[in-house]
């Protein structure tokens, strides 16, 4: 009769180093599957609003809120006309004073 040679017990590090190497093998099968699942990925992505489009609105709303601001501070803290903030003679009046020699 022919004796079997007993197992040899593996390390720890074989054991480590066999259990990446299954895993890895595996991650490659994952991504190959979802590669040819995927379709092809679009280079640019679209923008639903363009950059120059969304500088003239960042613009926009700037000057609006610079508007109402003088509009609250004129008219609510200063107690004038909220309305007067946009005639010119309200700032000629207002760079007069601020100018006054």
């Amino acid at each position: 009769m022919e004796q079997k040679e007993p197992k040899k017990s593996l390390t720890r590090e074989e054991l480590r180093k066999a259990q990446k190497k299954k895993a890895r093998q595996q991650e490659r099968e994952v991504a190959a599957t979802e590669e040819q699942e995927r379709p092809e990925k679009l280079k640019w992505r679209i923008r639903l609003i363009p950059i120059w489009l969304r500088i003239i609105i960042l613009l926009a709303a700037m000057v609006i809120a610079t508007v109402a601001g003088a509009m609250v501070g004129y008219g609510v803290l200063g107690g004038g006309n909220p309305m007067d903030v946009l005639e010119k003679e309200t700032w000629q009046h207002i760079l007069d004073l601020v100018n006054k020699e």
